[in-house]
């Protein structure tokens, strides 16, 4: 599964977008570099049912931004998207989908 899929997964199963979970988290303080992955996935487990891999999916763009690591990008592996920018705003949105 991409990590674009990830993200989209967490919007059906929350039924909130990524960014609205980004700022729901900086809200809280979690885009603190200090903040541990386990106090994020533990909220989104509570609050959102959401499981350990979608909850580091949303760690990664909470702490670093919508930018993944270029090697994902076009490697046909398993988390491999068409490119290096994840969109945060809605999957009804997304220009590479719509």
């Amino acid at each position: 599964m991409s990590f674009q899929a990830y993200l989209d997964k967490i919007e059906d199963k929350t039924g909130l977008t990524p960014r609205e979970l980004v700022n729901l988290a900086r809200e809280r303080g979690y885009h603190d570099p200090a903040t541990k992955a386990g106090t994020i996935t533990d909220w989104l487990k509570q609050d959102y049912g959401l499981g350990r891999g979608h909850g580091m999916a949303l760690v990664h763009v909470i702490k670093n931004g919508p930018k993944i690591d270029d090697k994902h990008v076009g490697s046909g592996g398993t988390h491999s998207d068409p490119s290096d920018q994840l969109w945060l705003d809605g999957k009804a949105t997304n220009p590479g989908t719509v």
